[in-house]
This record gives C-alpha cells, sequence and structure tokens, in this order.
C-alpha cells in the first residue's frame, strides 16, 4: 500500500484544481467562449496574419519586378525602334 501513496500525492493536487476550475464561473465562461471563438474561425478558413502578411509582400515584390521589366522593356523596343504598344488583349483570338 505504500507505494500508491506518491500516486495520490501527485494526483491530489491536480484534483484539487480541476475542482477549483469548476468553481469558478467566470474562468469557466472565458473558456468556453474562447473555444467557441475559436471553432468560429477555424470553421471560416481565415488565414493567420502572418501568412496574409506574406502574402502580401510577394505581391508587392511582384509589382515591384514587373514595373522593372516594364522599364527594362521600352529601353529594348526604343533601341529597337519599335514602338511600345500593348496589344489589345480582348481582340485577341484563341484555337479553342
Amino acid at each position: 500500500m505504500s507505494h500508491g501513496l506518491p500516486l495520490l500525492q501527485r494526483l491530489l493536487p491536480r484534483f484539487l484544481r480541476s475542482r477549483s476550475f469548476c468553481h469558478d464561473p467566470n474562468h469557466q465562461f472565458d473558456t468556453v467562449v474562447r473555444n467557441q471563438a475559436e471553432k468560429f474561425l477555424r470553421d471560416l478558413d481565415v488565414v493567420k496574419r502572418e501568412e496574409f502578411e506574406a502574402v502580401k509582400d510577394m505581391a508587392r515584390l511582384a509589382r515591384e519586378e514587373n514595373e522593372t521589366l516594364k522599364a527594362r522593356i521600352a529601353v529594348l523596343e526604343g533601341k529597337l525602334g519599335i514602338s511600345p504598344t500593348a496589344p489589345d488583349v480582348g481582340s485577341m483570338k484563341t484555337d479553342g
């Protein structure tokens, strides 16, 4: 029987903490609301702030690269004597 005492000594504080948790309605309410809010956000499939910021930076870098490439194309067209006209995307025909 003496070897069961350490187990009881370890479990008793946990049991007492769990009882105090059940008797604290504010803490219990906060926990339930927090869990429901987390479930609601998971169900909405909302992106995390870090993911949003990463994609936002990628888009900014892509726009900057597009502007750089447009400038390089304009320089090359100028050297070749080609007028920089954008094709009319709406009038392009496809084979499909």
